[in-house]
């Protein structure tokens, strides 16, 4: 599975947005959500999120980067 969060908002008519994973290509996204979905998919925008730095004590991280699609 590409979607690794179970969140879809609404955004207007027919048009849904979903949190993917940052290595998928669009056009498995496509794939996917056609499948998962039973519908056609006419047109999808993407586009890539930054991971936010996170701090625990000393120690500086980063959580993941991720991918949106509209």
């Amino acid at each position: 599975m590409c979607i690794y969060r179970q969140k879809y908002s609404v955004i207007g008519e027919n048009q849904y947005t979903s949190n993917v994973e940052s290595g998928s290509t669009r056009t498995k996204i496509k794939h996917w959500v056609e499948l998962f979905f039973g519908v056609k998919v006419i047109a999808m925008n993407t586009h890539r999120l930054r991971g936010k730095a996170r701090r625990m004590g000393p120690i500086m991280g980063q959580t993941m980067h991720y991918r949106r699609m509209i």
